[in-house]
């Protein structure tokens, strides 16, 4: 007999097929091409592949946008731009933030994408927050690559200024709100110690013996039920979300940003969920759906301590919903 996992899984990926082919008819059975924003390692592209095909999308990954005049090794930036801890200097940072992605080939790279997932990864150089910060200083922690860094924001911002609808995952979550305007925080655990408060690891395991760490599962609050979360969860609590992150957004005062999701730890709310209020679809979630789609595909031994399948993919075809509308629009 079947196992009543495996039934479940059926009858999961059932109600995520009925979506996609209400999606392919809503498209004229033209699969809609989602964009992965270009990063340096290509391992990192097969989650977000494996969780936009089995939205029935068409993944598709983007070229590196390299901003006017800079100047490049192969695909990486020369070594003037970044400093000893690969942080893109500030002169630099503040060009990028001043041009965008004027001057550089993005609309055409773009041509036949409908939108674009940012993905995690290492920390976002701090010189290109609105208000810049000083390096947080912790030199065995996500190091920044600035190369990444500005082929990442000036496509976020062509984007945002185009009304592309994007996802963003983790620090595709926080360089949505640096281009928005946001500061971040810098390292959570250094945070809660300056306030005296306890941190639990909730976001981030600590590492084990061997130095390793995982992802951890935590619940997310929902915030505001007319957002574009509530419309994707369907409820205002998001259970186990595979997290790994040790910095967030810190604040969205006097941005277009509103938060959408939290995770109260030890009495303080770290901003899980934003979105752009003056955009069709631009929202960020600080957790991995991506992942917890890999997990169960994959069959992960840890696989049921992290949202299901169909919740985790309902991040997917939000996007690609939004994507159809936007095609018919235009």
């Amino acid at each position: 007999m079947m196992k009543t996992s495996a039934i479940l899984r059926v009858l999961s990926l059932a109600v995520i097929w009925l979506a996609v082919g209400m999606s392919a008819i809503a498209g004229e059975g033209v699969p809609v091409r989602i964009g992965i924003a270009w990063q340096p390692t290509e391992a990192s592209y097969a989650r977000a592949i494996l969780s936009i095909e089995q939205a029935g999308g068409e993944a598709v990954i983007l070229p590196q946008v390299r901003p006017a005049g800079f100047e490049y090794d192969d695909m990486v930036l020369c070594p003037k731009y970044v400093d000893e801890m690969g942080v893109l200097r500030q002169e630099y940072a503040d060009i990028v933030k001043r041009e965008t992605y004027h001057g550089t080939s993005i609309a055409e790279q773009l041509q036949g994408v409908q939108a674009v997932v940012f993905l995690g990864g290492g920390d976002i150089s701090p010189t290109l927050f609105a208000i810049p910060q000083p390096w947080h200083g912790i030199a065995d922690d996500s190091p920044a690559n600035a190369t990444r860094d500005v082929s990442e924001y000036l496509t976020m911002a062509y984007c945002l200024d185009h009304d592309i609808p994007v996802l963003g995952l983790c620090r595709g979550m926080q360089l949505l709100g640096v281009v928005s305007g946001a500061p971040l925080i810098q390292d959570l655990g250094k945070y809660f110690d300056e306030m005296g408060k306890n941190y639990h690891f909730l976001h981030r395991m600590q590492r084990d013996a061997e130095g390793k760490r995982y992802y951890m599962p935590h619940d997310v609050v929902v915030t505001d039920t007319t957002s574009l979360l509530y419309a994707i969860a369907g409820t205002d609590t998001i259970r186990n979300v595979p997290s790994w992150h040790h910095q967030a957004v810190g604040y969205v005062t006097g941005t277009p940003l509103r938060v959408t999701g939290v995770t109260p730890t030890d009495g303080v709310n770290i901003i899980e969920a934003i979105e752009r209020t003056d955009k069709r679809f631009a929202l960020g979630v600080q957790y991995h759906p991506e992942e917890a789609i890999r997990k169960d595909l994959t069959d992960q031994p840890d696989a049921a301590r992290f949202m299901p399948l169909e919740e985790a993919v309902a991040y997917f075809l939000a996007l690609i919903k939004a994507a159809i509308g936007a095609a018919n629009s235009d």
